[in-house]
This record gives structure tokens, C-alpha cells and sequence, in this order.
């Protein structure tokens, strides 16, 4: 695999010309950067062929690479990846709240939902009309009608919705309905849905798997971008650990590395890590100090009625302290959260500390 570089001054008949001649030598070829200058080639050059490309007028350099998610990788891209979802910039220093419950159970419980995720503060409407369970005889979900729900809850607050595909048969079905594409942690792995993922133009948001490596994750990503979307959060979600003490393990060292290592959104689920709503706040206050861009967040009107994942779902009242900690924490790293709502200050009245100050 190698990294083709052309100067910027190269002009686009040029481009053409090269891009044509590379694309004879090899069936797949795809842009690193949003100026086009780079590009990835998957073929093995010949010394011959590499001496050749490298002598034609516009090409800066080009080199074999060793990275097997060049797409994603940071080296290839150095600024921050960034899109619009509602009023919240993912990847921008604002960090944003996607709440909601685990399942659409019904249009009131749903809609009510909406409303109460919108007054504590959040940014999008989380909620999955497809349910992947454990057990076959577990509540699966409410399908096209779940998804025609999410949309009358949007229409009435304003929110983006964020929910689940499970496979291709359904995906442009959901495509249809939802602002956001969220990928489970068993899907991970999934390789023809997330290349179908690469051709749809909307945001994705990919969990890592539960038992999954870095290098595994971000190579999961590396398919939806090959397909040509770039619009792409990962999501750490909790590994699976020797522990019996939380649902999962929070892996927060993954968090500035994949920071470091790759120049997407990163955002987190507490909710899923620790399995348990006694302290979700906390290890949302942590994925914030560790530079997560984003929460995933889940939150039901009545946990203890909730048909899935009750004893980790917050409250309403409960969401809206999580966020006003979340920000305090935020604002101590110098990002903000953006909420889509007039925002006081977190600290009641009193100034904000200066950080410096502490260090």
C-alpha cells in the first residue's frame, strides 16, 4: 500500500492525468484529506512503476506505507475531522450530549423522552427501534414504526435522532428516518454492513466491540471511510474484564490515544461501561478529563418500567445534573458543552477558577 502526495500548486487537468494513470494501475484509490493532495493506492507498485510516478510533474512524494488504517490514521491527516450534527460540531472544542433510552417502546414514551432530553441539556435524541439482544425472547424492537416515532419526537423538539442498524436488509430503511447511524458493539466487526456504511452520506457512530483492540476498532472505521464517508465517531462503550463489580470495564487510557492516533470524533458511553445509573455521572466526568469530544448517554422518563437496560438509565433530573457536572469538568480543559439552550454558569454564580492557578 502506498501514500501518493501531490503539490498544491498541481492543477486539476494534472490531477486527472495522474489520478487516471494511477487508477490504471490499481482498482482502488482514495483521498486522505479534504484537499484531495492525498491519496491512498492498494496495489503493489513495481520498482519501475514507482520510479515513474514519481518523476511526473505534481506528484510531491510518494511512499509505501505500513499503517493499515491510513485512512483514519492522524499522520496522514493531521487536523481534527469534523460535522455538523444539529447545532453541535462533533469534533469542535464543544462537546456534545446524545441522550435517550435504550429502546423505543412507544410514541408517548419516546416523544416524552425527547422533551426531557432536550430541557437538561442534550444535543440528540438516542433511541433504538431495532434492538440486537442477547436473548430471542427479549423485547427486539418496534421496527419501521419505532423509527416513525423517533421522527414525530424530532419534528417536535428539534432534536437529531440517533439509532441503531443492525444490518443491510434494514439499513435504507433507517437511512430514511435517522440523522445518525449508530453501530453496536456486536456489529463491530460486521465488514459488508459497514462497507454499505461507506456509501450512505450520513454520519455514523461506530462502538467498539467489547472485547476488541485499538488496532481492530480503528480498522472497523477504515471501511466506512474507504467507501467514501468521512463522517465518523468512535465510541468507546466498556471491554469486557475479569471484573463482576460493573457491567464493563471503562477503558479510559483508549481516549487520548485514540485522540492521538486518529483525527475522528471520539465520544463515550457510560452508560454501557459501568452498567449502573449509581455512577454514570462519574465515569462521564472521567471520558470528559480524558478528552472525549461527546456523551452517549441513556435516559428513561421511568427506568424501573424500561423494557431494556433500566438499571443504567438515567432520570430527567438525573440527566440534567450529569450535564451540569460534565460541564464544570469541561470547562477546566478549556472546551465548553454545547446544549442548544441558554447555558448559566455551572459554578452558581461564583467565577469560573482559572486553571492555571492550580497547576
Amino acid at each position: 500500500m502506498f501514500v501518493l502526495e501531490l503539490t498544491p500548486e498541481c492543477p486539476q487537468s494534472q490531477r486527472e492525468t495522474i489520478l487516471h494513470e494511477v487508477g490504471l494501475l490499481s482498482e482502488d484509490t482514495t483521498p486522505t484529506d479534504p484537499q484531495r493532495l492525498r491519496w491512498i493506492i492498494t496495489a503493489d507498485l513495481t520498482p519501475t512503476q514507482l520510479k515513474d510516478l514519481s518523476g511526473t510533474q505534481g506528484i510531491a512524494r510518494i511512499e509505501e506505507t505500513t499503517i493499515s488504517y491510513p485512512l483514519v490514521s492522524r499522520q496522514y491527516h493531521e487536523e481534527n475531522s469534523t460535522f455538523s450534527l444539529g447545532e453541535w460540531q462533533v469534533g469542535s472544542a464543544d462537546i456534545g450530549v446524545i441522550a435517550g433510552p435504550c429502546a423505543v417502546e412507544s410514541r408517548e414514551q419516546i416523544i416524552e423522552s425527547a422533551f426531557a432530553v432536550k430541557e437538561a441539556g442534550g444535543i440528540a435524541l438516542r433511541g433504538g427501534a431495532y434492538k440486537p439482544r442477547t436473548s430471542p425472547h427479549s423485547f427486539q424492537g418496534h421496527g419501521i414504526q419505532g423509527l416513525q416515532w423517533l421522527a414525530e419526537a424530532r419534528e417536535k423538539t428539534g432534536l437529531p435522532i440517533v439509532t441503531e442498524v443492525m444490518d443491510t436488509e434494514t439499513l435504507p430503511w433507517i437511512v430514511e428516518y435517522a440523522d445518525v447511524l449508530q453501530v453496536g458493539t456486536r456489529n463491530m466487526q460486521n465488514f459488508s454492513l459497514l462497507r454499505a456504511l461507506g456509501r450512505v452520506r450520513l454520519p455514523v457512530l461506530l462502538k467498539r466491540a467489547m472485547h476488541c483492540t485499538l488496532n481492530e476498532f480503528v480498522s472497523a472505521a477504515e471501511y466506512i471511510l474507504q467507501g467514501g464517508n468521512e463522517q465518523v465517531m468512535l465510541c468507546e462503550r466498556g471491554i469486557r474484564t475479569f471484573t463482576r463489580v460493573s457491567r464493563n470495564t471503562f477503558d479510559a487510557n483508549l481516549l487520548p490515544i485514540l485522540k492521538d492516533t486518529t483525527h475522528l470524533p471520539v465520544v463515550a458511553d457510560p452508560s454501557h461501561a459501568v452498567g449502573d445509573s449509581k455512577y454514570v455521572d462519574a465515569i462521564a466526568r472521567c471520558a470528559i478529563a480524558a478528552g472525549a469530544d461527546g456523551l452517549l448517554v441513556e435516559m428513561h422518563p421511568r427506568p424501573e418500567e424500561a423494557l431494556s437496560d433500566g438499571a443504567q438509565s438515567l432520570r430527567p433530573e438525573q440527566l440534567a445534573s450529569m450535564i451540569r457536572q460534565v460541564r464544570r469538568i469541561a470547562l477546566a480543559v478549556d472546551r465548553d458543552v454545547v446544549t442548544g439552550k441558554p447555558q448559566t454558569s455551572p459554578f452558581h454564580g461564583q467565577s469560573v477558577p482559572n486553571r492555571e492557578e492550580h497547576i
